[in-house]
């Protein structure tokens, strides 16, 4: 397996990964589960046509092997160590135990040989924390931007209210810095939305 670009993942190497840490894991007789956040959450289950350089993911049950195994791989391969990380922890939301707030994407190598069960974290979960970690300037030139356009559209958000009491649904509000919500704001006005309607989605 090679990485397109520069250590990169496409959808087609990142499920060829899983897929080879699914075998793996079924042939050590064990069956580990991960939950995928970020870029690749999105590659995976709304098909966002991105490149990530690494895969976010908590697996707690299983932190050694799961590691153990990664390693493996990324030494084989001539990847980066941290391919598969669980940077992305400090990101959490309390409501992360939810299993209501994750799903099951898939089953690696197959149903019949389970090595590897990958969770998603869900639509809702995913922009809420798009929105939480919004870095600062101008949004037309910011990659996260376009992640939370995509999942605005796919959650079906139709002002910025609406999109601001989800996020809170997650995250306090001492949690959150003011820039999330004047970016939100931003955010829908160039998507031609938030002008002056009253209409309110359901963000559940």
């Amino acid at each position: 397996m090679t990485m397109s670009g520069a250590k990169n993942f496409d959808r087609e190497t990142l499920e060829r990964a899983l897929a080879e840490l699914g075998r793996r894991a079924f042939a050590a007789d064990r069956t580990v589960e991960i939950v995928i956040y970020g870029g690749s959450a999105l590659l995976l289950t709304l098909n966002r046509q991105i490149n990530t350089g690494d895969v976010d993911a908590v697996f707690e049950g299983s932190k050694d092997f799961v590691r153990k195994l990664a390693a493996e791989i990324a030494e084989e391969f001539e990847w980066d160590e941290n391919w598969l990380n669980d940077g992305v922890k400090g990101w959490l939301s309390k409501r992360d135990a939810d299993p209501d707030v994750k799903a099951l994407f898939k089953t690696y190598p197959s149903e019949e040989s389970p090595g590897l069960r990958v969770y998603t974290a869900k639509p809702e979960y995913l922009f809420a924390m798009k929105c939480r970690a919004m870095r600062v300037g101008g949004v037309e030139t910011n990659s996260d931007i376009d992640d939370i356009k995509l999942l605005i559209r796919a959650i079906g958000l139709s002002n910025s209210q609406d999109a601001m009491t989800l996020v809170e649904k997650f995250y306090p509000q001492n949690m959150l810095q003011p820039k999330t919500r004047l970016g939100l704001e931003e955010i829908f006005s160039n998507l031609g939305l938030d002008e002056g309607t009253a209409s309110s989605s359901s963000a559940t």
